[in-house]
């Protein structure tokens, strides 16, 4: 979302913050440390960012929900230079273990499950931004080990030159005449919450995925289901009707190709909200540049620099200029819209999602 004075704002309190950088394992994360990281300013984080001049991040890269911004604004602000190497969630997590007191990676951005994953893993460096208390509590764990910046709704993304009358309800995709594409359910986590989204919508939840599987089975028997996973070339080419995807992508794809071509919406019924954390390496060689960083995401600034990457900043009070606002769906599309209420049920419910997709959907697919 986009750049900001959220440090300025921040200098109001004090920062919630991890100040401890060395090697002490899980264990040794006491709450003793905890408390002790509620004393720094953020004023000495900025001094100490300074001096180290540096961020490196993975899984943050420039094109990617307008990281490019934000990056810009800390070097322009701050004069703390940037770094990045893409990687998926799972590869940052393992770069963070296999490097440990060799980091070369100080932050990094992870799919949701991945937050709870690092810090049970004890790779994280707690910090708590001076907008803690703007976000949701199920955006982020007790000591700040991992906070979502922003977040992914399961949308609707329709090729309007194929498909006349746009689906806005499940329902009215289960009835459609046109394919429909839900992507790799076995490996893409934009794919798995299509298929939970498509449970909430028909009485189920992560603990009982089956309507959400019993829907697209019949889609597929039907001939309908394209489980290839969407990208940009398949899109201009006119090769997909109707793609799940979440809202970001979605209004990324139409606004590259054609604005008034594709149609994005989050459906009626119900959908499912998830989004991508920030996490602080515990072996950082930048900590207190990290730390800035996190700051700064959760600032209006950097919240909008999100918005204009058309990922939806996670602070609901935040105020984007208007800019910003217009990468964005209209909120009241997001009525019906939840996050998901029990992780480790839905921890549980993936893998039974993996072999039922594979025995009730993929052997139906033509």
């Amino acid at each position: 979302m986009k750049k900001g004075s959220v440090l300025t704002m921040a200098a109001v309190g004090v920062l919630s913050v991890s100040i401890f950088t060395g090697c002490s394992n899980k264990n040794e994360d006491t709450a003793k440390n905890v408390q002790a990281s509620n004393q720094v300013s953020v004023e000495d984080v900025i001094k100490n960012a300074k001096q180290e001049g540096q961020v490196n991040s993975v899984g943050m890269p420039d094109t990617w929900a307008n990281w490019k911004g934000t990056w810009e604004d800390l070097d322009s602000k701050y004069g703390i230079k940037h770094t990045d190497t893409d990687m998926s969630s799972a590869e940052e997590l393992a770069k963070f273990e296999s490097e440990k007191e060799n980091a070369t990676a100080d932050i990094g951005d992870v799919g949701a499950s991945f937050g709870p994953l690092a810090e049970q893993k004890g790779l994280t460096l707690p910090f708590k931004t001076s907008h803690w208390d703007d976000v949701p509590k199920w955006a982020k764990d007790d000591n700040g080990d991992w906070m979502i910046g922003y977040t992914g709704t399961i949308a609707f993304l329709t090729d309007k030159t194929n498909v006349k009358n746009p689906p806005k309800t499940w329902k009215e995709l289960e009835t459609g005449n046109y394919k429909v594409a839900i992507g790799d359910v076995l490996k893409a986590s934009q794919s798995q919450y299509g298929v939970l989204a498509a449970a909430y919508a028909n009485g189920g939840d992560e603990k009982n995925i089956q309507p959400g599987i019993d829907f697209f089975a019949k889609m597929a028997k039907q001939g309908r289901l394209q489980t290839n996973n969407v990208n940009l070339t398949a899109l201009e080419k006119g090769e997909v009707d109707v793609a799940i995807v979440w809202d970001f992508n979605g209004l990324g794809y139409r606004d590259q190709i054609d604005k008034n071509r594709f149609d994005v919406v989050i459906p009626q019924e119900a959908s499912v909200i998830s989004g991508y954390a920030s996490v602080i390496n515990k072996y950082a060689k930048n900590p207190n540049a990290a730390k800035l960083a996190r700051e700064y995401i959760f600032s209006d600034e950097g919240q909008a620099n999100l918005a204009r990457g058309y990922a939806r900043p996670i602070r609901e009070n935040v105020k984007l200029p208007e800019d910003a606002k217009a990468k964005l769906l209209p909120n009241d599309m997001y009525k019906n819209a939840k996050p998901v209420s029990d992780p480790k049920a839905w921890e549980q419910g993936m893998q039974q999602l993996l072999s039922l997709w594979q025995e009730k959907v993929l052997m139906n697919v033509k």
